[in-house]
């Protein structure tokens, strides 16, 4: 695989993930150089990048928060997603209609989180707020613009 050529080019043992993320201008850094949190010293506050839970297949009410009907007088129809389309004209469902479908997996960039503290000895970096995914999880961590 490439990425392991890469690896032991650079003297490096097998990574979990490997990423190429550009650095910016004027920074002194060389391939094969570890990157920790020392980086964001200066950083109060951060924009976090990663892929949200998966849910699977979900209806309108979980995925789009929709109201549903009544649940009383008579009434059968309390979960689904009502009328989704206009009449003759244009005689077809717009393209972008919040329906079911698959909810969550997708990629996701919470901005200005603030970053509380730095542990350098076991390389974290502590923030205060939300960060998407699961635990255990790949994120990008970008300095909040």
């Amino acid at each position: 695989k490439p990425e392991m050529g890469h690896a032991t080019k650079s003297s490096l043992g097998p990574k979990r993930f490997i990423r190429e993320v550009r650095p910016e201008a004027g920074a002194d850094i060389r391939i094969g150089q570890s990157v920790t949190v020392e980086i964001f010293n200066d950083v109060k506050k951060v924009d976090v990048v990663g892929m949200t839970k998966g849910k699977g297949y979900a209806g309108v009410m979980k995925r789009w928060n929709f109201k549903g009907g009544l649940n009383t007088h008579g009434s059968t129809r309390h979960r689904p997603p009502g009328s989704i389309s206009s009449n003759t004209d244009p005689g077809r469902v717009i393209r972008g209609k919040k329906m079911a479908g698959r909810l969550g997996g997708e990629r996701v960039t919470i901005k200005n989180i603030d970053v509380v503290g730095i542990d350098k000895n076991r390389n974290l970096l502590f923030v205060r707020g939300a960060v998407p995914g699961h635990k255990g999880g790949y994120i990008i961590l970008n300095k909040a613009r």
